[in-house]
């Protein structure tokens, strides 16, 4: 008799399991990131768009001081895409646009447009879909800003939703 239970517990929790599984990677699969605000082609990004382009690695180190390899899209040429002013139009007012890059807890951070246009900066900003090789873990991703060279992780913000580009006035 408690043979069988057990049989049926493993069996029911091995059904139910496998549902869960599937809608984790389908939510991964869909997450989006909506790309707006000053941009002539608002956008909306998942993974497929953001296999369109060349991929880009950045090495970061985590707080531990050990070096971690991310892969993913320089940010300008995400915003290109999106119609944002970059490149020889970045000049005058428009240096006063800026991204505000937000996560899916709400936490904010903000670049000013010259610090993503490689006219201004040999930084690379990324957003990331990959660490090590392999997609990140869900409390980083699936999306995440990574910033060469800064000396603090603060504005390398997971879970990105939304990307909008605004004017300071």
């Amino acid at each position: 008799m408690k043979k069988q239970l057990l049989i049926a517990c493993i069996a029911l929790l091995s059904f139910t399991a496998i549902p869960l599984l599937s809608q984790a990677q389908a939510a991964e699969k869909q997450a989006t990131i909506k790309v707006s605000g000053e941009v002539s082609a608002p956008l909306t990004i998942d993974a497929a768009y953001l296999q369109k382009f060349t991929q880009t690695t950045v090495i970061r180190k985590d707080r531990d001081g050990k070096d971690h390899t991310y892969s993913g899209v320089i940010v300008s040429e995400i915003l290109k895409n999106a119609g944002v002013t970059l490149g020889p139009e970045l000049k005058g007012e428009n240096l006063t646009k800026y991204l505000l890059v937000e996560a899916s807890d709400g936490y904010q951070v903000i670049f000013a447009l010259a610090e993503l246009d490689k006219g201004y900066t040999d930084r690379a900003i990324i957003l990331a879909d990959q660490v090590d090789g392999k997609p990140l873990a869900p409390g980083d991703g699936p999306y995440r800003i990574i910033v060469q060279d800064e000396k603090k992780p603060a504005r390398c913000i997971k879970q990105v939703t939304a990307m909008q580009i605004h004017f300071i006035k």
